[in-house]
């Protein structure tokens, strides 16, 4: 992210919750009857065995979670329409929406970990249980081959060509509050690290981002330190069951609410991202609320301090941010148009005025479709006034803008296995986004198999053009194609 503003930045100066999949669900016990024994297996009885120490008890939950599922769980208690997709093998079974663990009324759908079993038996790990507060994470290891040889952008994250690399490690620290219950007020929080080499994209001015903004690298294709710390998510939600069918009311750092695609490896359907996310707003800081008004209908809306920015950071600027989420009676279809980021100011850091919406369509339980187009502007932004061309610069300050637009086709093949074919069109009009003013198309076919519920493996084959200018390689292909391949290993 940091890479798309530092970019445009110079270019002007030279121009003049947390989700998780749900994996394998443990069986309700909460309502049976005392003298109902469930079977236990000698494996899930090692990560439970306090005999054991906590390395035999972290391995022996890697070993547990290799096990099928057992198909005879009960499902836990929601109020809200059935989830219309499996997850696995798709990374998330509900419809899209941003700001909130899961839509209101879904339980929470975090699998226990091994991390989190092999702390069961300490202190700390049964303190947690009894605070329902969880600790998980992943490793995401990656690989590509590229056509080009100095840099892969506007291809994120995997920007070094030809190499192996650390994306992302990632730790969350979160409780999620319980919005199936109407009868009393709850509290969550959740507190994500990212460390790794997608920290580029991800960082907001004001937090750790000298290690980006002052580290220039003129022999990498991003400046900045190769590998970076982000305190990516930092917020408390308070959920009121009393407004309306249900309301949560957060402060902190969020993830944008409304693109298909997410910063965490574990919640994409392919491992790159397309043009249209790589370069739109990451995260915001400030407060927001989320009202479910009926099952079908959902309200939110907020004020934060500007895309990518911290709000004691000079360069913040008061927004509103508002969406809408509309999913039909018969849960086929889903609408979230959303006022991403609105305010009167002009360009600064990442201020861009950014409407967008997206339409989701399932054609039955393997087989669904997602679609999301935005348009995107900054004001008076220098050098981009009356009489600009891609040859020279203006005199004056005017607007830049970009319109983008992005269709996912999903499959569910098995259990285990989900294949996307990903399409999308990019104008960046005057090349205040990307650095190059031209129009763009990707095309990205990944298949995602989980192993266990602790490794996804991630192929994928994707290739892209430049129409306007060469925009690939540092500017001297117009064109690229990349082979990838990564693993997400959770913990």
């Amino acid at each position: 992210m940091y890479y798309k503003k530092a970019l445009a930045a110079a270019i002007l100066l030279t121009a003049a919750p947390v989700f998780t999949p749900a994996m394998a669900q443990s069986t309700d016990v909460s309502n049976m009857p005392a003298s109902t024994s469930l079977p236990a297996s000698p494996v899930a009885t090692e990560s439970g065995d306090c005999s054991r120490g906590f390395l035999s008890r972290f391995a022996a939950a890697y070993r547990e979670d290799a096990q099928p599922a057992d198909p005879n769980a009960a499902a836990p208690k929601r109020r809200a329409m059935d989830a219309p997709f499996d997850s696995p093998p798709f990374p998330n079974s509900e419809w899209q929406m941003g700001g909130v663990p899961a839509p209101i009324g879904v339980p929470d759908t975090n699998s226990t970990y091994p991390l989190e079993k092999a702390l069961g038996c300490t202190k700390l790990g049964q303190w947690m249980q009894r605070n329902r507060i969880e600790i998980f994470g992943w490793v995401t290891p990656a690989a590509n081959y590229s056509t080009s040889s100095f840099t892969n952008y506007p291809l994120s994250y995997n920007t070094r060509p030809n190499r192996v690399e650390l994306d992302q490690f990632v730790t969350n620290i979160t409780r999620v509050e319980d919005t199936v219950q109407t009868d009393h007020i709850d509290w969550g929080f959740d507190i994500s690290n990212l460390y790794g080499y997608d920290y580029h994209y991800t960082v907001t001015k004001g937090v750790f981002s000298n290690q980006l903004l002052n580290n220039p690298a003129p022999n990498q294709p991003l400046n900045g330190k190769i590998y970076g710390d982000d305190p990516m998510l930092f917020y408390v939600d308070l959920y009121i069951p009393w407004v309306a069918e249900g309301m949560i009311v957060r402060a902190g750092r969020w993830l944008s609410l409304p693109d298909i695609e997410a910063q965490f490896s574990p919640q994409n359907f392919l491992m790159t991202h397309s043009i249209l996310y790589t370069v739109d707003p990451y995260t915001q800081t400030g407060i927001m609320t989320t009202t479910r008004l009926s099952q079908q209908w959902t309200f939110q809306i907020g004020v934060n301090a500007s895309n990518d920015t911290a709000p004691w950071n000079g360069a913040a600027r008061p927004s509103l941010q508002t969406c809408v989420r509309w999913v039909s009676a018969d849960n086929n279809d889903m609408l979230y148009p959303c006022v991403n980021n609105w305010n009167k100011s002009d360009y600064n850091y990442n201020n861009v005025q950014m409407y967008v919406a997206t339409w989701g369509h399932r054609f039955n339980k393997r087989v669904n479709m997602l679609t999301e187009a935005y348009r995107m502007y900054g004001r008076n932004i220098p050098g981009l006034g009356p009489g600009w061309t891609r040859e020279a610069p203006s005199a004056l300050p005017g607007t830049g803008g970009a319109f983008g637009a992005v269709n996912y086709l999903n499959f569910e093949l098995d259990p285990s296995n989900m294949l996307s074919f990903r399409n999308e069109f990019y104008n960046d009009e005057k090349g205040n986004r990307t650095g190059f003013a031209t129009r763009y198309s990707s095309h990205t076919l990944g298949l995602t198999h989980y192993v266990t519920q602790d490794l996804e493996i991630q192929p994928e084959i994707r290739y892209e053009r430049s129409y306007d200018l060469n925009a690939y390689n540092g500017g001297k292909k117009d064109h690229q194609l990349t082979a990838l391949l990564d693993a997400i290993i959770h913990y």
